[in-house]
């Protein structure tokens, strides 16, 4: 069967994608489109996908023990071991058609096999290469964050939180109360170390806000966010950076080579990066404490 070739920059990383014909990318994956590049474009190659499409469900037998488990926006996710590295199956919550992924251990080479079936079927191709682009990120000074993130006067500032905690609220009180800011992502943000400065990228994976924009910001700050009944910001350093940073970041925390990685990474991050952690409400008064605390450590 022919297939057609699809290349696409994510944070300067290179994804190739070969799609059997007559199959087009830019239907199946369309928050892709503003990430299309060609090879000469890509500052590393990270990883190549080949997708068969199929009309049933594959047979999948003597998988094994689970490795890890999980549900969320992605679908039903199930993580085996294979003898290449790992096998993943996905699924819409609650059953439904299951699709397949074999992927190398560092997650470079993947091969996708999908149900046509499913109406779903983009979007869980856009899964399982979110899964594995946040995977293969992490040997390259890279970490891929669950976060909402704002731009304003050439920096990009994220937040952090456990899901309901108001992350997309305070970013939508940002771009209301401090002039001239836009959203960068309201979901899976990249941060990327290069030349020992911070970059935070917007991606093709931004939750329920269509925010897909190619564009890049020097890290202005990250802050993990809290519900309280009064407004206080906590700068943390060291440690607490650390500690601040790293819930926010997808990693298969039974792989021992990838976590040592992330822990690597988020350890610099920790470093050259203005981290605080923030109780607040839903308000102005949150806003313009966040943005002077911010400004104010970038000042010392």
């Amino acid at each position: 069967m022919k297939t057609k070739e699809y290349i696409y920059s994510v944070a300067g990383f290179g994804m190739t994608i070969h799609l059997p014909e007559p199959w087009d990318a830019g239907l199946l994956l369309p928050s892709f489109r503003p990430f299309a590049h060609d090879a000469a474009a890509v500052d590393t190659m990270l990883l190549a996908c080949t997708v068969s499409i199929e009309q049933d469900n594959p047979c999948l037998h003597d998988l094994g023990a689970v490795v890890e488990e999980t549900v969320n926006d992605m679908g039903h996710i199930r993580l085996y071991h294979h003898p290449v590295g790992y096998r993943v199956v996905l699924s819409v919550e609650g059953g439904g058609w299951q699709h397949t992924m074999l992927a190398t251990k560092d997650f470079t080479q993947l091969t996708v096999r999908l149900c046509s079936q499913d109406r779903l079927m983009g979007h869980m191709l856009s899964s399982f290469l979110r899964l594995a682009y946040s995977q293969a990120i992490l040997y390259h000074d890279a970490v891929s964050i669950h976060a909402s993130a704002v731009h304003n006067g050439g920096r990009a500032f994220l937040f952090l939180g456990k899901s309901g905690t108001g992350k997309s609220t305070h970013s939508s009180l940002w771009m209301q109360h401090i002039p001239a800011t836009g959203l960068l992502n309201d979901d899976n943000p990249t941060l990327r170390i290069k030349d020992g400065k911070a970059y935070a990228w917007g991606t093709p994976w931004s939750g329920k806000t269509p925010c897909y924009i190619n564009k890049v910001y020097p890290v202005g700050g990250v802050v993990r966010l809290r519900q309280a009944p009064a407004n206080s910001f906590h700068r943390q350093e060291g440690v607490g950076a650390f500690v601040a940073l790293l819930p926010g970041c997808s990693v298969i925390g039974q792989d021992e080579a990838l976590r040592s990685r992330l822990y690597d990474t988020v350890g610099r991050l920790a470093q050259i990066v203005a981290v605080g952690t923030m109780d607040c409400l839903p308000d102005s008064e949150a806003v313009t404490m966040c943005h002077a605390a911010l400004n104010d450590i970038e000042k010392q």
